[in-house]
């Protein structure tokens, strides 16, 4: 029986799918990355309480996480409504939406170039190249995967519209593309690229007679016109990279001249360039950060980078009747141009995610390029395909091992610092999964190891001598916290640090100097909490019960955890006021998940200063 056209498609888009998700099955084994994902979803409430009207208003209005993305956050929260905080179901969510970005890679092609082989290489190449693993088995990346659909969806639209005219998908081109910038800026090159398809494959921009790498051909038009025909798209690209600086400058995340100079911004792009062109050839060592170098770059390593891609675009100007070639190189350089690094927002110096949608059009290039010299070389069809089938297989196998180094969060650290150098982030990041796990000697020697490649800032510093505090640290708390006051004339960040500093010097029973770190740490912020609570314990350890009633009953009003009432309740007992005490414990009892490991950490604080609890 003869399979039709349209049934051989069905089969293949079948496969596809199917070999993305076996390939991509350890992710299933993956816990959530405390690198965004704990941001995104795990201590963000908004999303924790599911799809409701109140995250909806919250999603449309937040610049939480540096950005605008209220579709994004709308998809982690209907994750939530449905799966709770499964992380399975999660990744799977990532996982689904990826396959789905193949197929559709695959039918776009077919459908535009009338080729089915090599539009299905370049979807299973895009399926399985290990350089999209982080933008899979990466939960907080879901923005990634979820603004892809839309861009995909957006070129199929405007490829019918160029076709057809039919004023429906021009418009269908204009909302999915302020969907997709609702998931994720990144595709805010759509314009670009969508006057790149208009080139070829459409062939809308100098028509030339069809040959086997373009399907049927819509009628021509001017560059100015086709330019005049996208203004929507063109003002929607605008008003997006607008509030996207808005939203990373709300966080800090946009470094400043003086943080990563302008020379080294320039002396980058080129380098970065090539190396996402290496990892895309030879995907080894891939990491989740990849950190600036510690020594500037060289001349002539920028020159020479320069250097390769000039000749390269000289290269495929010369062969301008190829069209795939113009149209996958400038596809490649234009789409990787708002994460480049000009605009310097984070620590990396590049990153995997960032190649999601130029890695395509590399791909296009290279396989339509070996389409064509296979055809006119006359080699047999089942040579090519099965050269092809070892390649994908072979980047499929290095995927599935990828997703081993993401099943938590000391495994990615730890392979982390085997493959990049003088990466302060990911010693401060396994610093932060060994702590979760109480290896506190080797938490602690990693912070300090990440404190040694990078000078963090006051309030970062405060956060490792809190950390020092709760395990059992209070010498090193309160040389960080001396530090801390020594570097930084901020009020607010001094009374931290004063409190801190008075917990240190308490629990080292240095009962003079952490009434003096108390004192301090009130008289900057009337309303540390940490500090009252401080106070009022050295003030029972002084028989002063009222005054440590005093003092607990203001830490409690600014926060009403388990820990200040108990301590209220101490106080209350010894200053005679049984009823209230027990009204005190029994509002403890009503809040806390725990109330016997709150107790256990009561008892503690009053161990400092040489009192039993009541």
């Amino acid at each position: 029986m003869r399979i039709s056209r349209d049934m051989r498609v069905t089969i293949y888009c079948l496969l596809l799918a199917v070999a993305t998700l076996a390939f991509y099955n350890p992710i299933v084994r993956n816990t959530f990355t405390d690198f965004d994902d704990s941001v995104y979803i795990l201590r963000n409430p908004q999303i924790r309480s599911g799809l409701n009207w109140a995250t909806v208003k919250w999603s449309f209005t937040t610049f939480h996480a540096g950005y605008w993305h209220p579709l994004t956050w709308l998809s982690h929260a209907l994750d939530c409504q449905l799966f709770h905080l499964s992380p399975v179901d999660h990744h799977y969510v990532n996982l689904l939406l990826h396959a789905a970005n193949a197929v559709l890679l695959f039918l776009l092609l077919q459908s535009a170039t009338g080729l089915t082989w090599p539009s299905l290489i370049v979807g299973a190449l895009f399926a399985l190249h290990p350089l999209n693993v982080e933008s899979v088995a990466w939960v907080a990346e879901r923005k990634n995967v979820l603004s892809m659909l839309f861009f995909l969806l957006a070129l199929y639209a405007h490829d019918r519209y160029a076709r057809t005219g039919k004023r429906y998908f021009y418009w269908c081109v204009t909302a999915l593309f302020a969907l997709g910038l609702m998931a994720k800026p990144q595709i805010v090159t759509l314009p670009f690229v969508l006057l790149l398809w208009d080139y070829w494959p459409l062939q809308r921009i100098d028509p030339q007679p069809p040959d086997e790498s373009s399907n049927a051909a819509p009628a021509p038009h001017s560059f100015g016109y086709l330019v005049w025909e996208k203004w929507p798209i063109f003002l929607l690209a605008a008003a997006d990279s607008v509030v996207t600086i808005l939203a990373q400058r709300s966080v800090g995340a946009i470094r400043s001249a003086s943080q990563v100079p302008f020379a080294m911004r320039f002396a980058n792009v080129p380098v970065s360039y090539l190396r996402y062109i290496g990892k895309i050839f030879w995907p080894s060592r891939l990491a989740p950060m990849y950190p600036h170098s510690a020594t500037p770059l060289q001349n002539w390593q920028t020159v020479g980078s320069l250097a390769l891609l000039l000749v390269v675009t000289a290269f495929v100007l010369r062969w301008h009747e190829r069209r795939y070639l113009f149209v996958g190189w400038f596809w490649f350089l234009g789409t990787l141009v708002p994460m480049i690094g000009l605009i310097t927002v984070g620590e990396q110096s590049m990153a995997d995610r960032f190649a999601y949608i130029p890695l395509i059009g590399l791909l296009i290039a290279i396989v339509w390029s070996i389409n064509a010299i296979v055809t006119a070389s006359r080699i047999p069809a089942m040579y090519a395909a099965a050269a092809a089938g070892v390649i994908i297989v072979v980047l499929g196998g290095l995927t599935h091992r990828q997703l081993g180094y993401w099943r938590d969060d000391e495994t990615l650290w730890r392979y982390t610092l085997s493959v990049t150098e003088n990466n302060y982030m990911a010693h401060d990041n396994l610093a932060i999964a060994l702590a979760k796990q109480w290896k506190i000697d080797e938490a602690i020697r990693e912070f300090h190891i990440a404190e040694s490649l990078y000078r963090y800032p006051p309030a970062q510093v405060l956060t490792l001598a809190l950390f020092e505090l709760q395990v059992g640290r209070p010498q090193d708390a309160v040389d960080d916290c001396n530090s801390v006051l020594r570097a930084s004339n901020d009020p607010q960040v001094q009374a931290a640090a004063w409190s801190e500093l008075g917990q240190g010097q308490l629990q080292l029973h240095h009962y003079e100097q952490a009434a003096d770190g108390f004192e301090n740490a009130l008289r900057l912020s009337p309303a540390n909490g940490m500090a009252l609570l401080g106070a009022g314990v050295l003030a029972l350890r002084d028989g002063k019960s009222d005054a440590a009633v005093t003092q607990f009953s203001r830490a409690m009003k600014l926060d009403s955890s388990p820990i200040s009432l108990l301590l209220l309740a101490q106080a209350l007992r010894r200053a005679g006021r049984p009823a209230e005490a027990d009204s005190a414990v029994l509002q403890a009892r009503k809040i806390s998940p725990n109330l016997t490991q709150a107790q256990r950490a009561t008892g503690q604080f009053l161990a400092f200063v040489g009192l039993k609890p009541l």
